[in-house]
């Protein structure tokens, strides 16, 4: 399925590339969506068109080269998850384990999912039946015996694993706000929980009272609807004026809640920004407040390769209920519908996760 246009999607088909000693082809069995592929769809990332989306690949190792299965650790068979992100391995940034920020070529962001179908072989995304593995490829072995749609959601996973604990240092005995209750804003319940954080406060809208829920059933000590309570005013009513000690901003489009991180978070506290706003400015972002309080702000962009890691083992132990979190399943000539379905745009249906069947 390719994305022509914004919100235009068209079936295509594309030869199945020969495949080199240092390369690999994936049977994409599923395909997560998250936010940004909403972005994405609706045009606000500035992607070049026409390409294949879909950056959260399952699937199996159809063929693989000698050079690429020494290096990968893998063979013909193996069910695997892929990492979005293609780095050289060789620049200041890979060097110093920042491979998520390398721009492979020096002038572009280099992707699955945000490759354009003009660079052979044309096949760079997961909605579709078959991926290409490019030789700077990251893979990781995922247990066959998952149901897909649970084994797909290595990614939002990821994200809280990276987003709470390796970017944000959610440390046993922390205060944390998590602004948004999406499928990330869970994983980063669920992370902060299992870390140890003595208070998790979560903030959404009235639209997302089943998401709410569901935090608390993960671990959030606090849930806060904002559309009827002011969001600084309880945190610091349940925190005895203190504020958190770190707050994840997480929600999608909204500026306003990247605004009030600085009022939420204590003196000495951290602030971590993850979620994207489409380039959006933020009004009434007072930096004095990071001054006097002295906050760390940190910019969180993807999942490194410890976090999916982290997440990959979570899912396989079974130890938390990730399926209340997956709500529907779609086949993969009905991506338009999912993501539609994602962004909230289907009357009656309240989604958190959402994936490709294929």
């Amino acid at each position: 399925m390719v994305q022509t246009a914004p919100r235009t999607l068209e079936e295509q088909r594309f030869d199945i590339p020969e495949i080199g000693t240092d390369e690999g082809l994936l049977r994409v069995e599923a395909c997560g969506i998250c936010g940004s592929d909403c972005e994405q769809y609706e045009g606000v990332l500035p992607v070049p068109l026409p390409v294949i989306p879909g950056h959260e690949p399952l699937g199996y190792i159809e063929k693989i080269g000698e050079e690429a299965s020494r290096k990968w650790g893998v063979r013909e068979g193996d069910r695997v998850v892929v990492e979005a992100i293609l780095s050289c391995g060789k620049c200041e940034l890979c060097r110093g384990g920042l491979r998520h920020l390398c721009f492979k070529d020096g002038k572009s962001f280099c992707a699955y999912a945000y490759t354009p179908v003009a660079t052979p072989p044309s096949l760079w995304g997961a909605y579709a039946e078959f991926m290409y593995l490019d030789p700077a490829t990251v893979v990781h072995k995922i247990d066959p015996g998952l149901p897909a749609e649970l084994a797909v959601m290595y990614n939002p996973l990821g994200a809280g694993y990276r987003w709470a604990a390796e970017v944000g240092g959610v440390r046993a005995g922390d205060t944390v706000v998590i602004m948004g209750p999406g499928q990330r804003g869970l994983a980063s319940v669920i992370v902060s929980a299992r870390v140890g954080a003595k208070k998790i406060i979560v903030t959404g809208l009235e639209s997302d009272r089943a998401k709410l829920e569901l935090a608390r059933r993960y671990g959030a000590t606090h849930t806060i609807n904002v559309s009827d309570d002011d969001a600084v005013d309880r945190v610091f009513d349940i925190t005895k004026g203190r504020g958190a000690d770190v707050v994840l901003e997480v929600s999608a489009y909204a500026v306003q809640p990247v605004a009030e991180t600085l009022s939420l978070a204590r003196r000495g506290g951290t602030v971590v920004l993850a979620g994207v706003k489409g380039m959006k400015a933020v009004p009434d972002f007072v930096s004095d407040k990071a001054v006097f309080k002295e906050l760390t702000i940190r910019g969180a962009l993807g999942v490194s390769s410890s976090a999916f890691r982290s997440a990959i083992d979570l899912i396989e132990s079974g130890e938390v209920d990730l399926a209340a979190m997956h709500t529907h399943s779609f086949p993969l000539r009905e991506v338009d519908l999912a993501i539609r379905t994602l962004a909230g745009e289907i009357d009656g249906e309240s989604a958190i996760h959402c994936c490709l069947l294929t």
